[in-house]
């Protein structure tokens, strides 16, 4: 028996970690893979919704139907392989659960891909074909397509033939050969993967109907707010502006991203303007949101008027966090038909979890020392608010760190993609979070007739300042001064008054 890698059946699964994203799967000259004893292109995988089989097999499929269809699917080799004809090229289209189904191996050895002399022995396969065996669940499947190269021929095309889906479940395609003599083969063409009601992939369909309601969620809460806005706009404070600016953009990156899922639903293919602009448009409400949070931790525009020094180093970090964002959003979603692959991945979150990670401490300490300074000045309507406004951000904080280790934990268990229903529910989750924040902070420092109140005054600003560089220390705590211990000795004739005044700073040291 030929050797056989002992991980080809792994390294196989390994690529179907890495699901595609896009319902048109375009093929673009992609070359085959070498893993153990076959040769593989990864083609596609997707959540795919049932449709009812037609009653005519003839009939073709309506709108309301589920397929993967084959488009112009052909094989490329090179002039020098086309002297003689080839092995069979397969297209093998599978569901997760029927993984185990594709490849095997001799007496319980190690497992092969493509059939091997002692398996066609055994009567298991034909020799320079991909191992198979029918599901469990349905006979029919998996789905076998095959084409060969003719003397000669430079080029083999697969015909146009669509599959349809009667069950729902993770499908998965595969362009495999066994031949060694077409290493250098590529592929090329498309193939079209459609749900009932459109090219969402399953496990993003839901995220259209999501987003139009988080769009509602915006319109509503901009009503609230610009109404108050438009009310009380002469006492509006320059924070209040601010979370004007972040509705704004999230009303506007709600609605982008329904018209991209919607888009993207009617035509297959993600529209890269529309998902630009979304991205973009989520990025900069991020970085501000974060940086008027860290500004006003540190009571900026209520208990003092400037940041200071401090200002460029704000501004710093909110631009690094920006184009770090910027970066990983458009990587992720601008165009994009794969979702990134570990290592890259990592590479590009990595950054922007680090600047989250100093955002989070920097906030909280600025905050503890903001909460320390009010209430030794007994600003209590001002340290009330900004009481409420650290218990938010704390739950806010306290449930993401429990989301994410929920996430670890659901990615770590869904090897295979197999809850591919659920997972819209993990970047729809962090959407919710950060709006019912942002509810939070336009109900505490919603535009009223007192909002000049928990605006700063000169007065506090300049004792808040001056206690940035200065020790706070109490009245009762100052020693008086030379000149008032030596005062009895030196002016023993003192009056009654004097002397009372001596006492009472004797008691008070």
């Amino acid at each position: 028996m030929a050797s056989i890698d002992r991980y080809v059946v792994m390294s196989l699964w390994i690529l179907c970690l890495v699901p595609i994203e896009g319902s048109v799967h375009e093929y673009n000259g992609e070359r085959f893979v070498n893993k153990g004893n076959a040769f593989v292109v990864h083609g596609g995988s997707e959540g795919i919704y049932s449709s009812v089989p037609s009653l005519n097999e003839s009939e073709s499929l309506g709108s309301g139907d589920s397929f993967i269809r084959f488009e112009k699917v052909a094989f490329r080799r090179l002039k020098e392989a086309a002297q003689s004809a080839s092995g069979l090229i397969q297209a093998i289209v599978f569901e997760v659960d029927d993984r185990d189904q594709i490849g095997g191996s001799a007496y319980g050895g190690q497992r092969a891909v493509c059939c091997t002399p002692d398996l066609a022995k055994q009567g298991f396969c034909i020799e320079g074909e991909v191992i198979r065996f029918p599901s469990k669940k349905n006979p029919n499947w998996p789905h076998v397509l095959s084409t060969s190269f003719e003397a000669d021929e430079i080029v083999a095309t697969m015909p146009t033939t669509s599959i349809q889906i009667t069950e729902t479940g993770m499908y998965n395609l595969y362009f495999i050969h066994c031949d060694p003599n077409l290493k250098e083969l590529v592929v090329e063409g498309k193939t079209i993967w459609k749900n009932p009601n459109g090219y969402l992939p399953g496990r993003m369909a839901p995220l259209r109907n999501f987003y139009g309601f988080m769009s509602l969620a915006f319109v509503i809460l901009g009503i609230f707010w610009f109404s108050q806005y438009a009310r009380f706009w002469k006492e509006v404070l320059q924070l209040q502006n601010c979370i004007t600016l972040v509705i704004t953009l999230g009303m506007f990156e709600m609605a982008l991203w329904y018209f991209e899922f919607a888009e993207f639903n009617k035509t297959g293919v993600r529209p890269v303007g529309i998902t630009f602009w979304a991205v973009t448009f989520g990025t900069i409400k991020r970085t501000i949101s974060r940086v008027i949070i860290l500004i006003v931790s540190m009571g900026y525009g209520v208990v003092r008027p400037t940041l200071g020094g401090l200002t460029k180093k704000v501004l710093m970090l909110g631009g690094t966090f920006l184009v770090a964002s910027e970066v990983l959003e458009i990587v992720e979603h601008v165009g994009a038909v794969n979702d990134l692959a570990g290592k890259a991945r990592l590479f590009l979150v990595l950054p922007v979890a680090i600047l989250d990670v100093f955002f989070i401490l920097w906030i909280f300490t600025s905050l503890s020392t903001t909460l320390n300074k009010l209430q030794a000045r007994r600003m209590m309507a001002k340290l009330e608010i900004y009481r409420k406004f650290t218990n938010a951000l704390a739950v806010t904080v306290i449930v993401s760190v429990g989301w994410i280790c929920y996430e670890l934990y659901f990615k770590s268990r869904d090897v295979y993609n197999e809850q591919w229903r659920r997972a819209w529910i993990i970047p729809a989750f962090w959407q919710v979070l950060s709006f019912s924040l942002l509810c939070v902070i336009c109900a505490l420092w919603a535009p009223s007739q007192n909002s000049m109140r928990y605006s700063y005054s000169g007065d506090a600003s300049e004792e808040f300042d001056k206690e940035e560089t200065l020790t706070l220390i109490k009245p009762s705590q100052v020693p008086p001064s030379k000149d008032a211990r030596n005062l009895p000795e030196s002016k023993p004739e003192q009056d009654d008054d004097s002397f009372n005044v001596t006492l009472e700073e004797d008691k008070r040291e």
